[in-house]
């Protein structure tokens, strides 16, 4: 019998939503997701990250003008506890990523990466004051409402040079169309080391990497783009391909949103590629593309679209034993839905769900 895991869905609400999906329930032969309980933070915490070594400390950005970030605890009830709060250093804190005794902070709408100082017992944020880099900023770009200044819209750790003691941060630039590569100086402070350039008016959202290879997906034009990720001193070839195995004619309403590419494992022994589209006119709603690395990790190839009945599906999130589980949600209709991976990876069949009227506008998930 596989356990029940417990789950935290971030939103466009007050709350953050704690459920749990038990994947073969006693005396049922079907997956069950249940809502526990929520924890209400304040407005908007779309953005939800764990600590690495302590997963009972959860930390969420408030999605909001006067950005802030809100440090949750959580015990064996499903309701949690804030217990620490700060400034976010900007406005729309969209994406959140903890170290050990570092949050960095990705501000959407002022352009900033902010840091805090953080620790695993009380006071939890050792300075309720953010150290801030603004990102540059040189022209608008081709899509004049979403690109009229810098919009870093991901924090996240290069895995693709191991060997460094050394960790490079990947902040995607959605204004901008670059990928910031930040490395920390001998102050202890992240600073800009190089980008990669991506195409004009692509709006570079969410990153992930596969050997040597770096994927971009840009959510204005619903592409992946492909670099071979190169030194700092270079500027890399690309190519781009569709999210979509039937793209409407340009100009459309239709974007992405994220970008998986779980570890193989003895389960799921070739890598798939997993990107969420949004805003689909269908009435069976958005969809999730896989893309098949077998052809290379240079040679991505969309092999199947599955159809979610989710609304605007901005997040997802794989994880249970050997990530079998993708949970996802449509933060306009749909709710929540958890898919199973079938066929070695290569399609996703739903297995459990709960509807808006119990989650209301999910925007991001953490397998606890």
């Amino acid at each position: 019998m596989s356990p029940a895991h417990r789950i935290y869905v971030g939103s466009y609400t007050d709350a953050i939503y704690t459920l749990e999906f038990h994947p073969s329930p006693p005396g049922s032969d079907s997956p069950t997701l249940a809502l526990l309980g929520k924890t209400h933070v304040g407005q908007n915490p779309s953005w939800i990250a764990q600590h690495p070594s302590d997963n009972s400390l959860v930390f969420t950005g408030l999605e909001q003008e006067n950005g802030e970030i809100a440090v949750i605890k959580y015990g064996e009830e499903a309701e949690g506890a804030v217990v620490a709060r700060a400034r976010s250093g900007g406005s729309d804190p969209c994406s959140l990523l903890a170290t050990e005794d570092e949050l960095l902070i990705g501000n959407y709408s002022s352009g900033t990466l902010a840091t805090l100082p953080i620790s695993t017992e009380p006071p939890f944020v050792l300075t309720p004051t953010p150290w801030t880099l603004s990102f540059p900023f040189e022209r608008p770009g081709p899509n004049k409402a979403r690109q009229a200044s810098s919009h870093p819209h991901q924090t996240i750790f290069s895995t693709i040079d191991t060997t460094s003691a050394e960790k490079e941060l990947l902040v995607p630039d959605l204004g901008a169309d670059k990928i910031w590569r930040l490395k920390k100086g001998s102050d202890s402070r992240w600073a800009i080391c190089g980008y990669v350039q991506c195409e004009s008016g692509g709006g570079p959202r969410h990153v992930a990497t596969c050997g040597k290879t770096l994927y971009t997906l840009l959510e204005l034009t619903s592409q992946l783009s492909v670099h071979p990720f190169p030194p700092i001193d270079m500027s890399p070839p690309q190519k781009s391909l569709s999210t979509l195995q039937t793209p409407p004619p340009a100009p459309h309403a239709m974007t992405t949103a994220e970008i998986l590419l779980p570890e193989t494992n003895a389960t799921f022994s070739e890598p798939y590629i997993y990107v969420s589209n949004r805003d689909d006119p269908s009435p069976e709603g958005d969809t999730v593309a896989i893309f098949s690395l077998a052809n290379g990790e240079a040679e991505p190839e969309l092999v199947t679209e599955v159809r979610t009945g989710l609304k605007h599906l901005r997040g997802m999130y794989f994880g249970g034993k050997d990530n079998k589980w993708l949970i996802a949600g449509g933060t306009e209709g749909g709710g929540v839905k958890v898919f199973e991976r079938v066929q070695g990876g290569k399609d996703l069949r739903v297995v459990a769900s709960l509807g808006a009227d119990v989650i209301p506008k999910p925007a991001s998930f953490l397998w606890a």
